[in-house]
């Protein structure tokens, strides 16, 4: 992923509204991402455990989504999950039931789009073996780097797909409005 600003992230959200993107809090030390290790770029709001974000190169341009973790969902501490962004296992809480609100008129009458995400949503560190997973070296996977990361990015899309299913596009772009 190319680097990006805070200008072009919080223009890319299409699930939320401009004042909503607008108080999103950024990640800290943006600039010192590692860029050339992201196929996005996912974090968690420091000052509400409960939401989430992940902004994507999409097309010629970013595509940023709001998430949140859904009131009532029960978490084992003691069983084993797999993201399904990028198949990693991990212990207890490493994975995490996000939500995002769907674009247009969709997410407008309270429809939703969820999907099991490594808690952290550091995908793409996982794949490139960046960062460890506290199950690392007991489930080693066998394919190659490359389709584990072409598998993350198809999976990427496939949910990004479904968060803009049947909105209006306006100006290139999926309309939350």
């Amino acid at each position: 992923m190319d680097p990006v600003g805070e200008k072009a992230i919080r223009a890319s959200f299409v699930n939320c509204s401009k004042g909503e993107a607008g108080r999103i809090h950024l990640p800290v030390g943006l600039a010192e991402l590692p860029w050339a290790d992201l196929d996005f770029l996912g974090w968690r709001d420091p000052g509400a455990p409960d939401r989430s974000y992940l902004v994507a190169p999409r097309g010629d341009g970013l595509m940023g989504v709001t998430l949140r973790v859904p009131q009532g969902v029960r978490r084992s501490f003691t069983k084993t999950t797999v993201c399904s962004m990028c198949v990693t296992g991990h212990p207890g809480s490493g994975v995490s039931l996000l939500a995002a609100r769907r674009a247009g008129p969709a997410g407008r009458q309270g429809n939703t789009v969820g999907a099991y995400l490594c808690a952290d949503l550091a995908c793409s560190l996982y794949v490139r073996g960046r960062k460890r997973s506290q199950l690392a070296g007991r489930h080693e996977e066998t394919l190659p780097l490359e389709e584990r990361i072409a598998r993350t990015v198809r999976n990427l899309n496939a949910f990004l797909d479904k968060v803009v299913e049947g909105a209006k596009i306006a100006g290139g772009k999926e309309s939350a409005k």
